[in-house]
């Protein structure tokens, strides 16, 4: 099948924007239950950084393989699966009663990247110019999921229950589902994919991922990628824990904060990133954003209650924002077309990776030396990182 008509090329995308925005309220629907159960199970902070670790190694693995998966079959089974995957740990949620049940949910997160997956839809679909600008539009979805979804879960949980807050979710997965199953097109590639080793056999071939690695600028920006966004990482695996233990939160109150942050977001996405694009070049942006983030880690640690991080949060998501787009962007345009979900999908592995070391990191960093140290080593790492990033510009410019 062949990719979507110019006139379509419209339709399908904001199809999936929706697809995205529904994703994303069903998973903060399940994030703002899966804290408060694992609570009333008894889990301290070291068995619920056990139980987020579950989610990060589920992805870690299944992120880059979903990449090749999505780049061979196409983005409409790749988005299915994805949304199937997302219901079935839905609903195993609403059934948890034990521990193990807690941890089974989290087993179908290998499959679960419907965000890559649309992210890959809209990287093939849109011009390489406006390739930034149209990926900040898929923040902006992504902040509309959170608002919805953290506002409707604190309120769900508190008047009918975890179990039905869980549910809700699913069936929000299943309408992301029907989406994609009646609007996305089997293929969005604008020329067939070419697989050097040809067939499905290429899913799992780890040549192809390191093949990626090797173009031009790919390994230092996705370097720079892992290494100046795992500080702010640790934190935001952490902050869930954070919001119960030191800002002592009730799950609606959580709910609100959560909102405000999609509501900082939405902002961000949708007027800011693609004005500064337009403007500016993503590597100094790139620069900025991490030399800027490093201030903010700053601020993060001399915060010393809710009100306080409300307007750190702002500088904070801005950074995070722009940062996780323009690499994205960068790193989309650095490999060949037919190889953009591969490479989204490596992307998203690198979330998954601080999902897997965050909470190992995150609960040492806490019990140890408190919730500044998350401020502190983020100041720290971004320092050194931007110091790195101005010495190699200020070489190339002489």
């Amino acid at each position: 099948m062949e990719p979507p008509t110019s006139p379509k090329i419209q339709k399908v995308i904001h199809v999936t924007y929706l697809i995205v925005a529904i994703d994303i309220t069903s998973l903060f629907l399940q994030l703002s239950v899966t804290p408060y159960l694992a609570k009333k199970m008894g889990f301290d902070t070291l068995w619920f950084g056990y139980l987020q670790t579950t989610v990060g190694v589920m992805q870690l693995l299944g992120g880059p393989v979903f990449g090749r998966f999505a780049d061979i079959f196409g983005a409409r089974a790749a988005l299915s699966l994805s949304c199937f995957a997302s219901m079935v740990s839905f609903l195993l949620l609403a059934a948890a009663d034990s521990t193990i049940l807690l941890f089974l949910h989290k087993l179908p997160a290998v499959f679960m990247h419907v965000l890559p997956g649309s992210q890959m839809v809209v990287a093939d679909l849109s011009e390489s110019g406006k390739r930034a600008e149209a990926l900040a539009k898929l923040g902006l979805c992504f902040g509309i999921g959170m608002i919805a979804g953290s506002s409707l879960g604190g309120t769900l949980s508190t008047h009918y229950g975890e179990k039905f807050t869980a549910c809700v979710a699913a069936g929000g997965s299943l309408v992301s589902l029907l989406l994609v199953l009646k609007f996305i097109p089997k293929h969005t590639k604008k020329h067939a994919t070419k697989q050097s080793n040809g067939g499905a056999g290429s899913v799992f071939n780890l040549k192809e991922i390191i093949r990626l690695m090797k173009f031009p600028g790919v390994a230092k920006t996705f370097t720079v990628k892992i290494i100046s966004g795992l500080p702010s990482g640790i934190f935001q695996v952490m902050f869930f824990i954070i919001a119960i233990n030191v800002f002592q939160l009730q799950p609606k109150q959580n709910g609100y904060l959560m909102a405000y942050f999609g509501l900082v977001q939405m902002v961000i996405q949708g007027a800011v990133i693609g004005r500064l694009t337009a403007r500016y070049s993503e590597y100094s942006l790139l620069r900025v954003t991490v030399g800027l983030s490093s201030f903010v880690g700053l601020a993060q640690a001399l915060t010393t209650n809710v009100f306080q991080f409300c307007f750190v949060a702002v500088p904070m998501m801005f950074c995070t924002s722009v940062f996780n787009v323009i690499t994205d962007s960068i790193l989309t345009k650095s490999v060949p077309a037919s190889d953009t979900g591969a490479m989204l999908g490596l992307c998203a592995s690198v979330q998954s990776f601080m999902r897997t070391v965050g909470p190992t990191i995150g609960g040492f960093l806490y019990e140890t030396y408190g919730v500044a140290s998350f401020g502190y080593t983020q100041f720290s790492v971004n320092i050194i990182v931007f110091s790195l990033l101005l010495i190699s510009h200020t070489k190339r410019n002489l």
